[in-house]
């Protein structure tokens, strides 16, 4: 892990999230994504689904933050673009700031697109390469009527001070900045309209790691001073640790594991969730002259087109057996988190001086094997 890695990841002592009112900002309940498989030739018949988001239920609460992760087609970054409503839900409901957003018309959802906004992973391909940073950060209080056009440049030049950016190049194109300023371009765009949340789709994993902590910083300086909530999608799990007080763990369109940040990276219960966080370095282990068991799991994520029945995880776990073929495990309360497992436990930590354990887990034809080397 480099060095600017281990400053976001050891200091987690920022300021407590605000107390919750009791009702949270956005609440999904039972969210559903599915994309249409078409068949080849002349007449395009649908023959399939992709199960990109199945049942994923979560809340964010006012100028907090809820960290989605997972590995890469996990559903990530399609629960954050229905959650915006680029994408139209299959199933569920979404509540925002107490309305169901979830089935609203264009012209019905233009006043809460200006609450919800979204930060793209990409910087490059993000920002209009054709227009100036005044038409891109401008453009959305143009279209909003927020801000008098007469105002909109000296609006325009205090977002770009806000996130570190000289107020005067407000007429200078994206190709004249590095990818840091131009996802500090971004932030600038989503805050133009005074949004309560923000969508966050890895917003640092397109960037230098020497400027991750600087734009993590800057998030995190713009959530206290305007009390902005975040859904804060991201894979670097210090980075996530850093920024959100609560965690969300996908696995193929489900979250299997959703608790507090410490409960969570401490003691994890779901297989999924141990072998993801043992595939992290654990700096506070290692201090204290211990570690986690390093889990390997063995063979590819199945097809979101033909999940696994029962337990999605199952097919590369090491504890399965015959009920989670056949029961699909309900998020349930269990240490202090909910787990979605049948046989959830919390990760042993190995003493210091123990030999390495590598767990691999794999599937052959019938069931999952486990060897210990």
């Amino acid at each position: 892990m480099s060095a600017s890695h281990e400053t976001v990841a050891d200091t987690t002592a920022e300021p407590a999230a605000p107390e919750s009112s009791g009702i949270p900002l956005l609440e999904v309940k039972d969210l559903v994504k599915h994309f249409p498989v078409k068949s080849s030739g002349v007449i395009r018949r649908t023959i399939g689904q992709v199960q990109a988001v199945d049942g994923v239920s979560f809340t964010v609460d006012e100028g907090s933050s809820l960290g989605l992760v997972g590995e890469s087609g996990c559903g990530k970054t399609t629960t954050g673009r229905v959650v915006t409503r680029l994408y139209e839900p299959t199933a569920g409901t979404m509540m925002f700031d107490g309305t169901e957003i979830g089935q609203l018309s264009s012209k019905q959802m233009m006043p809460y697109r200006r609450e919800i906004q979204l930060i793209f992973q990409d910087p490059y391909s993000s920002l209009n390469p054709r227009h100036t940073v005044g038409t891109i950060v401008g453009t959305p209080m143009l279209v909003h009527k927020t801000v008098a056009k007469n105002k909109i440049i000296p609006r325009v030049q205090e977002l770009l001070e806000t996130v570190g950016l000289n107020p005067e190049h407000y007429n200078r194109y994206p190709s004249e900045f590095s990818g840091g300023q131009r996802q500090r371009i971004g932030i600038a765009r989503a805050l133009a309209l005074n949004p309560k949340l923000i969508v966050a789709d890895e917003p640092v994993s397109a960037l230098d790691v020497s400027i991750q902590a600087q734009v993590i910083n800057l998030l995190q300086d713009l959530q206290r001073q305007f009390n902005i909530a975040f859904l804060f999608i991201a894979h670097d799990l210090a980075i996530v640790r850093h920024f959100c007080p609560r965690i969300a763990v996908m696995y193929l369109g489900k979250i299997v594991e959703m608790g507090d940040r410490d409960t969570i990276y401490n003691t994890p219960h779901h297989p999924y969730t141990q072998a993801l966080l043992s595939s992290a370095p654990d700096v506070k282990q290692a201090a204290i002259g211990g570690r986690r068991e390093r889990i390997r799991l063995v063979g590819d994520v199945p097809s979101p087109v033909n999940p696994p029945s029962g337990c999605r995880f199952r097919t590369r776990c090491w504890k399965a057996q015959d009920i989670c073929a056949n029961e699909e495990p309900p998020l349930y309360q269990v240490g202090g988190r909910e787990v979605a497992c049948h046989f959830a436990e919390p990760l042993q930590v190995i003493a210091a001086g123990e030999g390495d354990i590598a767990t691999q887990v794999g599937q052959d034809d019938q069931s999952p094997t486990l060897e210990v080397s």
